[in-house]
């Protein structure tokens, strides 16, 4: 029979995060979803999900606090015996003029969006290095390609979510553990929700593909990451954005 993989998806209960959930519980993965503030919406996933059959738990962690980034660690280990996969999706945005922005504001985009990328990874690392396979998918943005006016905090922490993959994945290849990186472009989430029906008509007529991407367009483009057949793929930066960068 074959193993079941286990995932980690950090960020797990909204947007992305919950387009990833579904995509991998569906698809036979162990899920472990994680979530912080959105308790109700993770629960109600988490419950829909089991209801099916499929294999899958909550965990409430901060994943900007490396004290519960273990506790979520060892949680996984003990409930699935495994972390085969890590998707570090967890992440805030905020739009505001660099020079408007405070220091809390560039500590907890910092914190959020980067030191847990660098906590749960070196966390889960623990045990991928030891089994020597493993897959780390990480989720930057297109503004850390290029970067976003009035956002620059923003853009500099998925910038450096990029720097991670690639100098990872280079330190971790004799290990036969592939670290990827996704980076979306317009998509279709809550994050969205400051905009305006003109801005958003706006930001559809200037990608090529005539349309905003879904949660379930970065969804499997995790998902391939995941799978076997990304096995000779490391260090990469994938960008689904229907062409608005290129």
């Amino acid at each position: 029979m074959k193993n079941v993989k286990t995932v980690l998806i950090t960020g797990a209960s909204r947007g992305i995060g919950k387009a990833m959930t579904e995509i991998f519980a569906n698809k036979g993965y162990n899920v472990l979803m994680n979530f912080n503030r959105s308790e109700k919406d993770a629960i109600e996933l988490c419950s829909i999900l089991k209801n099916k059959g499929l294999s899958i738990e909550t965990f409430k962690a901060d994943v900007s606090k490396r004290s519960e980034v273990n506790d979520m660690i060892k949680f996984c280990l003990k409930q699935f015996g495994s972390i085969d996969i890590l998707i570090n999706n967890a992440g805030i945005c905020q739009d505001k003029l660099f020079t408007d922005i405070t220091d809390n504001d560039w500590d907890e985009m910092i914190n959020v969006n980067l030191k847990s990328v660098f906590y749960c990874t070196q966390e889960a690392l623990r045990y991928m290095i030891s089994e020597k396979k493993g897959k780390i998918i990480n989720i930057s943005s297109i503004w850390g390609l290029v970067g976003a006016s009035c956002e620059v905090h923003y853009s500099v922490s998925k910038a450096g979510i990029v720097g991670l993959t690639k100098a990872l994945a280079k330190e971790l290849g004799p290990s036969n553990i592939q670290v990827n990186c996704i980076a979306p472009g317009i998509i279709e989430t809550d994050m969205l929700s400051p905009y305006s029906e003109n801005e958003l008509k706006t930001l559809k007529e200037n990608t090529p593909l005539m349309r905003l991407g879904s949660c379930y367009d970065i969804a499997n483009c995790a998902l391939f990451l995941a799978s076997d057949n990304s096995d000779f793929i490391t260090g990469q930066v994938i960008s689904p954005n229907g062409g608005f960068v290129i």
